[in-house]
């Protein structure tokens, strides 16, 4: 159960801002550009005011998600440096504020990409909402290292409700782009976790490397980041993308392995900085985008 932390017995008043916040927007904007890239990559035609509704039906889910998941986790994100200033556990917002918001967010977010596109995706929307709130949130994260792992199958949905909404089926090419964000996931927060382990420590979350150590932390980033690079360039082989593409996800790719065998062979001690680790944090966030980007650009190019 979210709890109530405020200064005194008073919470401080909040604005729009703080609402904003309770989205996550950082991690949105992430979820709404492979979602855009999957509607774009898809084939046949969207009328541009279908188009943006059910991007903006994806955007909306992806907030009500965060503001959900921070609702849920005020008590947990007092306990985190990098979290303590978010509007719930700094005292700015009402726990049951963010609650309603959440919902509300999340119901109309359906019922919009309902009306847009089709129930293929409203439907697709719904599981991803409830997969990250229900699944991720309030089972998996406190309880097993693999939340992360599991857990990716979340931020995974967006491509593929994005082509849903565009086409009404589902298609080999967004199944392996669905599947290459679940991959890509773990090394992606394992990375972030190595260097901010002692605020996962502190609130008692069984990320990987409180639970496993850094050594084994690393050596999964490796093999999880091996594995990734052999799914993002599978669909250029198997014919569903051109060579465009495929010239990409494999320069991409072998950055990522590069920096991937960084972090997953490295030895540390107590004075360590983590810049390997924060290097591959980074540019695991500029991967995403820029494969995604090669998708979209490789259909345009073939049509």
């Amino acid at each position: 159960m979210a709890q109530s932390l405020t200064h005194g017995e008073m919470t401080l008043p909040a604005d729009w801002r703080d609402l904003f916040a309770l989205t996550k927007p950082r991690v949105m904007s992430l979820v709404v550009f492979t979602a855009l890239c999957g509607l774009l990559a898809a084939p046949g035609h969207v009328h541009p005011v279908l188009g943006f509704s059910s991007i903006l039906a994806i955007t909306l889910g992806a907030g009500a998600s965060g503001a959900l998941n921070q609702w849920y986790e005020a008590a947990l994100d007092a306990k985190m440096k990098r979290t303590a200033s978010r509007p719930l556990p700094a005292g700015r917002l009402a726990p049951q504020a963010a609650l309603h918001f959440g919902v509300g967010l999340a119901a109309f977010s359906v019922f919009l990409m309902l009306f847009a596109a089709n129930w293929q995706a409203a439907a697709l929307l719904t599981i991803s909402i409830l997969f990250y709130v229900f699944v991720y949130t309030m089972w998996l994260k406190p309880r097993t290292p693999q939340n992360i792992v599991i857990g990716g199958a979340a931020g995974a949905f967006p491509p593929l409700i994005g082509w849903v909404a565009a086409t009404g089926s589902i298609a080999p090419l967004p199944i392996m782009l669905f599947l290459l964000i679940f991959l890509w996931t773990p090394p992606h927060f394992w990375a972030l976790a190595l260097f901010v382990r002692s605020d996962y420590a502190a609130a008692g979350i069984p990320m990987m490397p409180v639970v496993a150590g850094e050594q084994s932390t690393r050596r999964q980033i490796l093999f999880y980041a091996l594995i990734m690079a052999a799914a993002a360039i599978a669909p250029w082989p198997l014919g569903y993308t051109g060579a465009l593409y495929g010239w990409a996800a494999t320069l991409l790719s072998a950055l990522f392995l590069l920096l991937s065998v960084r972090v997953g062979l490295r030895q540390t001690d107590a004075g360590d900085t983590m810049q390997p680790e924060k290097r591959l944090f980074g540019y695991s966030v500029a991967y995403l985008f820029l494969i995604f980007t090669a998708v979209v650009i490789d259909h345009m190019w073939a049509l």
